[in-house]
């Protein structure tokens, strides 16, 4: 019991600081990066790729994310939800949305990655900017698809029998279980699984190719930032969302009519469920990284982008 009480506190705990504090600096960290992204592309790109494309639409993704933050600060700070219904749904489904649709645009772009080092000259299909913008769109409807089964689950706002507080419940904690459970576990494999799969195929056939350049060069120093971005987005890819998706689905099943009677054991997994809620977002945060790594000179074209801008204002010409 006195193990029990213990976890109920760090489940308080983690809703009330964890959940508010990490999404805050998730907040402010990720809107400076993404709108300087967002200006470095509407700005100082003249002519776009495909990889362009994919990561554009990933930042639109990740800033329309962003500014459901400070409800969420907000709520879990005060513990009540004062927005109402349509907010509560609208802001869990954009949670999901922007998870899942960052997933496919990382997929699309390790795919982009691929094909630039064997077309360097972008011959291919899959390179064109049509081809790319196609797939944006399919990316952002097979999203809303996969996900409009999850605004039944999410469909109310409830009260907390102790507080009497209106809360807004997380995806995982709404819904009949049976059913939630079988629709998570989908979810899980079209929407996380296959496409880990997909990125990690075609990072390890960069990897391969790049092994085999440098056999063939007197030097491999060229290929050290290559290789080092592939190990990093799998990695990124694979610590953030693996977590999430297990305790996601374990916290469904916890739920379940058979784990009533294991009190403790629930209290456990929602308390390490919360811990992986805002680690699965943080790549929202991270992915800004990403756009000064990969390509087309992109960090100098917007340091002197600004550089000009802040250099017209009257305070810097004085």
């Amino acid at each position: 019991n006195a193990t029990c009480t213990n976890w109920l506190a760090a489940e308080a705990a983690l809703e009330k600081y964890y959940l508010s504090i990490f999404y805050g600096i998730e907040f402010v960290v990720g809107i400076l990066g993404n709108t300087a992204v967002v200006f470095g592309y509407l700005f100082c790109l003249k002519s776009w790729n495909s990889s362009n494309i994919y990561l554009f639409n990933l930042s639109i993704s990740d800033l329309a994310f962003l500014c459901t933050l400070p409800m969420l600060m907000r709520t879990y700070a005060s513990r009540n939800w004062i927005y109402g219904t349509a907010l509560c749904v609208g802001n869990r489904f954009m949670l999901h949305a922007n998870l899942y649709t960052s997933i496919l645009f990382l997929t699309f772009i390790s795919i982009d990655r691929y094909l630039l080092i064997k077309y360097p000259f972008r011959e291919h299909f899959l390179q064109k900017k049509e081809f790319a913008i196609l797939a944006s769109f399919a990316i952002w409807f097979l999203v809303t698809l996969e996900l409009l089964p999850m605004l039944p689950i999410i469909n109310s706002v409830g009260t907390d029998n102790e507080t009497l507080a209106t809360i807004c419940n997380d995806y995982a904690s709404s819904g009949d279980p049976e059913h939630n459970l079988i629709y998570s576990l989908c979810l899980t494999l079209l929407g996380f699984l296959i496409p880990l799969f997909v990125m990690c195929f075609f990072y390890y056939k960069i990897v391969l190719f790049l092994k085999q350049r440098s056999r063939q060069l007197v030097t491999a120093l060229s290929l050290g930032k290559p290789l080092t971005l592939v190990i990093t987005a799998v990695v990124t890819f694979s610590v953030l969302f693996t977590p999430y998706h297990v305790m996601r689905n374990v916290r469904i099943a916890s739920r379940l009519k058979h784990w009533q009677q294991y009190h403790c054991a629930q209290v456990i997994i929602r308390s390490l469920y919360i811990v992986t809620r805002p680690l699965a977002f943080l790549n929202s945060v991270i992915n800004p990284v990403f756009y000064f790594l990969v390509g087309d000179h992109f960090r100098e074209m917007l340091v002197n982008k600004l550089q000009h801008y802040f250099k017209s204002l009257p305070f810097f010409r004085r």
